[in-house]
């Protein structure tokens, strides 16, 4: 089947689109989109990848599942357009780049200078949290994530939460600097993610390494 998706990472999946699990998914998406209210707009759904090629990544940001409120989404994680309020994930993060590196954040500026803003899940129903869970969208990122691991070197993924951990399981750490924290939402940013440190860490980890680092 012909997915859009951008060139890099089209050679580098190829054959994966024509499984069994994402023809499936594709006809329940497809279905979705003509019955009900689905975030993000169909043309984002696979953004993340045309915003951040395969062969410019740097970093990796893994979310669970798109925002679900109306306009939120726009097939980053994390990231809201201009006009939206920030969500509270998002304003804590800014808080943290405060604190770890005496700065303001600006996350539009992430993507092309090669962070993949990736959600474990690529759609989901309005108002309805984790409602595209369990459909092949989390097979997929999977096999995105392993793909990083197993075909480039040096990377930084940065697990915030247990869920994204749990994924991150198949990451191989001694290739790569993998950082875990706490989830940035109100109900867990105190419990860790402040004071983590995440993005002074990864800044010295890709000079180390010998990459430009980010400006967060």
């Amino acid at each position: 089947m012909e997915v859009k998706i951008e060139p890099s990472w089209k050679q580098m999946l190829e054959g994966e689109f024509e499984k069994e699990y994402f023809v499936k998914l594709a006809e329940f998406v497809k279905e979705e989109y003509t019955k009900t209210t689905v975030y993000p707009p169909a043309k984002f759904i696979f953004r993340a990848f045309w915003e951040t090629p395969f062969d410019k990544v740097k970093v990796v940001i893994l979310g669970q599942d798109p925002y679900h409120g109306e306009g939120q989404a726009n097939g980053l994680c994390f990231d809201v357009n201009d006009e939206v309020k920030l969500p509270p994930s998002l304003q804590n993060i800014y808080k943290e780049i405060q604190s770890d590196l005496g700065n303001n954040g600006n996350i539009h500026n992430w993507p092309n200078q090669g962070i993949l803003l990736l959600n474990s899940t690529l759609t989901v129903r309005a108002n309805a949290p984790a409602s595209h869970a369990n459909q092949g969208w989390e097979t997929f990122t999977d096999s995105i994530i392993k793909l990083l691991s197993d075909k480039k070197e040096g990377l930084v993924f940065i697990l915030w939460g247990k869920y994204a951990q749990d994924k991150g399981k198949v990451i191989d750490d001694k290739k790569h600097l993998v950082i875990k924290s706490a989830h940035p939402s109100p109900f867990s940013a105190y419990s860790g993610f402040f004071g983590s440190k995440p993005f002074s860490q990864t800044n010295t980890y890709l000079i180390f390494n010998r990459k430009e680092p980010i400006r967060w």
